[in-house]
Order: C-alpha cells, then sequence, then structure tokens
C-alpha cells in the first residue's frame, strides 16, 4: 500500500481521526492521534514528533524528541473506535539524524528479515504463533507496602462449583479438563467466534479457535503464518482485539502466562519455516522428514536457548510456567511427536510444504518483534555453524529414570538466569547488526530494575502462609 492508497482508504470510510501506534520495549503498543487533516503524503517520511523520554526503555529526557514515521503497509481501519479511525504503526527514527532508533523493536525485526536475505539461506521466514490466553470476568491486585493480593473470578472456575448464582448451573471445567469441551461446559464459543470474525475483518488469517486445557476460560486462537515482521505486527492487533472484545462483553482477556496456581500456564508455541522463493528449506530426507538445515536449525535454538528466553519468555511469571518436572516444555530437546520438548517437528502433514520447526518455550508475554527476531538469529546461527542438535528425545520424559532424565538440560528457572543467560552468549544476536548492544543492555537493565530486583523485594503473601509463626 502506497501513502496515495492509505489517503484514498481513509477518504472510502469517512476517517476524522489517525491513530499512530507504535511498540514500547517490553512489548506495548502506544498511541496518539491526529485529525485526518494533518495526514498527507508527507507524512510518511516527516513523520510526527513525541516525547521518547517517557516510553519504557527508551531515551534519557535531555535527548527526548523522536519522530514516529508511519508505515503505509500497515493502514488499517480501528473496529472498535466510535469515530471512524485510521490506524498506521510507525517506525521510529532520531529527528536530527534520521537514522532508525536502535532501541525500536520493529525496527530489529526489519533487520533479522534483512540478514536473512543476506546470508543467502533464504529470502523470507515464516513465523506461525499459537498464543493461548485466558477470559476472566473479574480481576482484583494490589501490591503496596503494607499488603498485596490478588482475585480472579470466573464462571467457569473449578472453584465455583458451590458458589451462590442464583441458580449456579455447574459446568465448569474441571483443573487441566478444559481441552475441547463443547458447551455448555464452554461458555466462550460466541466470545472467541467474535474475536476471530474482528481478526479476519481487519486482513488477518485465522486457522483455529477452541478452549484449553485449564479451567476459567483458558482459550486459543491460531493465526496462519506470516512473514517475521508481518506477523509481528498481525501480533500486536491479535492482543489489542482480543481484550477490546472481552472487554466490551464483560469480560478481560489477560496473555499473563501463569495467572492460575495447579492449573495450566499459557504458551505461545511459535512454528517456524525458512523459504527460498518457492523452496521449503525445512524439507528433507533426515529426521522427520526434515532437512539436514532444518536439524541445524534446531542445535541453534537448543544451544542459545538459555538467552533466547530473556525474549521469548521475558517476565517473571514466565518461570512460574517453566517448572521442571511438570508440562511445560522446558526440555532441551527435540522429538517428532513428544510435547514436553523444547522443539517439535509437528507431523500433522508430510507435504514438504508443511515442514517447519515449533519451538514450544515462549509464552505470549514476549514483544513478538524482538522474540520472532532472536528465534531467527539462533536458528542461522545453527544452520551457518552447523551445530549438531544429537539424537532426537522421542521417550516419555516424565517416565525417565533420575539418572537419564539428569542429562537433558532445561531452559532457565527465572528471569535472572536467563538475562545472565544473554550477557553470556549474545554474540549470534550482534550479526547484521540486528540487535545492537546498547538495545541488549537496556533489555537487561530494564527487566533487572524494573521487574526482577522490585518482585525479589517484596514479601511473598504465601511467605506468611509458611513463615509468620516462627
Amino acid at each position: 500500500m502506497t501513502p496515495a492508497d492509505v489517503i484514498k482508504l481513509a477518504k472510502e470510510n469517512d476517517v476524522r481521526i489517525v491513530d499512530i501506534r507504535f511498540i514500547d520495549l517490553p512489548g506495548v503498543w502506544q498511541h496518539f492521534s491526529v485529525p485526518i487533516g494533518e495526514l498527507d503524503e508527507s507524512s510518511f517520511e516527516d513523520g510526527f514528533g513525541f516525547d521518547g523520554s517517557s516510553i519504557r526503555g527508551w531515551q534519557p529526557i535531555h535527548a527526548s524528541d523522536m519522530l514516529v514515521v508511519p508505515d503505509a503497509d500497515t493502514a488499517k481501519i480501528d473496529p472498535f473506535y466510535k469515530t471512524p479511525t485510521l490506524v498506521v504503526i510507525g517506525n521510529i527514527v532520531d529527528p536530527v539524524t534520521r537514522e532508525p532508533y536502535s532501541r525500536d523493536p520493529r525496527y530489529i525485526a526489519r533487520k533479522a528479515e534483512n540478514y536473512l536475505k543476506s546470508t543467502g539461506i533464504g529470502n523470507v521466514a515464516y513465523i506461525g504463533p499459537e498464543p493461548e490466553f485466558f477470559i476472566f470476568d473479574d480481576i482484583r491486585f494490589e501490591s503496596s507496602r503494607e499488603g498485596a493480593f490478588y482475585q480472579i473470578d470466573s464462571i467457569e472456575g473449578a472453584w465455583n462449583t458451590g458458589r451462590d448464582e442464583a441458580p449456579n448451573l455447574g459446568y465448569k471445567p474441571r483443573h487441566k479438563e478444559g481441552y475441547f469441551p463443547v458447551p455448555p461446559m464452554d461458555k466462550f464459543q460466541d466470545l472467541r467466534s467474535e474475536m476471530v470474525l474482528t481478526l479476519e475483518a481487519l486482513g488477518i488469517d485465522i486457522e483455529a479457535q477452541h478452549h484449553e486445557v485449564a479451567t476459567a476460560g483458558q482459550s486459543e486462537i491460531d493465526m496462519r503464518f506470516k512473514p517475521l515482521l508481518q506477523m509481528a505486527d498481525q501480533l500486536m492487533w491479535f492482543k489489542y482485539v482480543l481484550k477490546n472484545v472481552a472487554c466490551q462483553n464483560g469480560h478481560t482477556v489477560t496473555f499473563m502466562p501463569k495467572p492460575l496456581f495447579e492449573d495450566n500456564g499459557t504458551g505461545m508455541h511459535t512454528h517456524i519455516s525458512i523459504w527460498n522463493d518457492d523452496k521449503p528449506l525445512f524439507a528433507g530426507d533426515k529426521y522427520a522428514g526434515v532437512s539436514q538445515e532444518a536439524l541445524y536449525a534446531i542445535g541453534g535454538i537448543l544451544t542459545h536457548c538459555k538467552s533466547l528466553c530473556a525474549f521469548s519468555n521475558p517476565t517473571t511469571n514466565s518461570y512460574k510456567r517453566l517448572v521442571p518436572g511438570f508440562e511445560a516444555p522446558v526440555n532441551l530437546a527435540y522429538s517428532s511427536r513428544n510435547r514436553s520438548a523444547a522443539v517439535r517437528l509437528p507431523m500433522y502433514s508430510t507435504s514438504p510444504r508443511a515442514k517447519r520447526i515449533e519451538f514450544r518455550t515462549p509464552d505470549p508475554s514476549c514483544n513478538g518483534y524482538l522474540a520472532f527476531s532472536a528465534i531467527l538469529m539462533a536458528i542461522l546461527d545453527g544452520i551457518e555453524n552447523k551445530i549438531d542438535p544429537g539424537d532426537p528425545l522421542d521417550k516419555d520424559i516424565y517416565g525417565l529414570p533420575p539418572e537419564e532424565l539428569a542429562q537433558i538440560p532445561s531452559a532457565p528457572g527465572s528471569l535472572d538466569e536467563a538475562l545472565q543467560a544473554l550477557k553470556d552468549d549474545h554474540d549470534y544476536l550482534l550479526k547484521g547488526d540486528v540487535f545492537t548492544r546498547d538495545a541488549l543492555d537496556m533489555w537487561v537493565d530494564y527487566k533487572i530494575d524494573n521487574e526482577v530486583n522490585p518482585i525479589k523485594l517484596r514479601p511473598h503473601p504465601h511467605e506468611f502462609y509458611l513463615y509468620y509463626d516462627i
């Protein structure tokens, strides 16, 4: 789409407001709006000014002026605003040098795609995430100096089977038994369908939607694979649509990886394939019908997984899901059908065009631009350096004897550990200047200062249960 096409789209839809959006370092959309009269074709070169010092992880106050330059290819009509509104996602540039901003996650994703092309390995990386999420009816929380609590409620919550609901009709999924029930047990079919249709109206292709394993409205909607940058943009729209559709219907959606104790957490299994024109690079005659390049790619993911988790599982809460001995894919191994391995090779189809790698460790709290880029860089490092992934693990990991299980490495046990791994293992990310040291340093510092240390400093409510009478 050209700038002229965007102006035409706005006129055809009687647009009155233009919403300019970009993503901050942690991965949350930011926006401001201008009247339609402020948008012309020159806007797609000149950009719009804003205060970069007020964006998390960005500029100091003495160098705060930044520009966001709209990308015409991202223009869509917002489905929720009362006033007809055009949305465009922008790229961040320095207003003085006009250079792209090193900490702009979207710029990092653009560089990752360009680096892939420069290697000659392929010219497009397709990403297909499977974001899970929870639909709750009520959420209350507080964290203060003298107290802390959270309280979740859901009409589907297994804990509400005895609640007086005048009347309580039952049909609440038991813990870990929420996979694929039909209504009335599944109470959110219509809500998810509304989400799907809203996404499709925005041009986002959807493959499936369903209830997930946990009680209390855990769900999944799967997007059809797209090139890396396009999928990172779509993931932002995905979260935006789901939250707003839920809110309009009196519910709330969260992509927090582990909101419920003793039930399944929320993951985002991520499918990746590399193509060269019309040739799928990962199809071949090796294990599970994949190519040698695919096995090297798996070797790259497994070798760098601990540092990858700093981006693919970037919250302290992520590691409430990634606990060894439970169902989360923490084992740094690969398999064709074993879902407890970090990397799986899906066997639903034998078509060469369907051959891909499924990295199962990530969760949807991630910044997609950064996570997808880091995963691609690990894959390319594996292919370039011919990293052997070892033998596949087709056994039941949970049935292995302790001495054999001890030989299988695990994903990090905490965000602190993942960030340290990133400090120790990041050269593969610096290739092609995809991630800069400036961006990596800011990521680590921001996470430690704003998430790791604040969690360490606060007493946990369960500590009162364990220790108050000592």
